[in-house]
């Protein structure tokens, strides 16, 4: 089961106006991609997640605060695995 904080830390990053609008747009495709329940197994949600985070690790453009926050739900979804 995914934990609320990790929705809860996605969500903020998401409603962070300094965050850019294409960084916001991943977080928003990783927080689709854990709620999803439509037949797809909590490990898969996982890694579609983990895929979409990890593809900003490297983007500039991440504020480092962002950054720290992005890292540390990282390590909460791959604790559940």
């Amino acid at each position: 089961m995914i934990s609320p904080e990790i929705l809860e830390n996605l969500s903020q990053i998401e409603q962070d106006s300094t965050v850019p609008k294409n960084i916001r747009f991943k977080i928003k495709a990783a927080i689709n991609a854990l709620q999803e329940e439509k037949e797809i197994s909590l490990d898969l949600r996982i890694n579609k997640a983990l895929q979409e985070l990890d593809d900003l690790s490297d983007n500039p453009n991440i504020p480092v605060y962002t950054r720290t926050q992005i890292w540390n739900v990282v390590s909460l979804l791959e604790s559940i695995k």
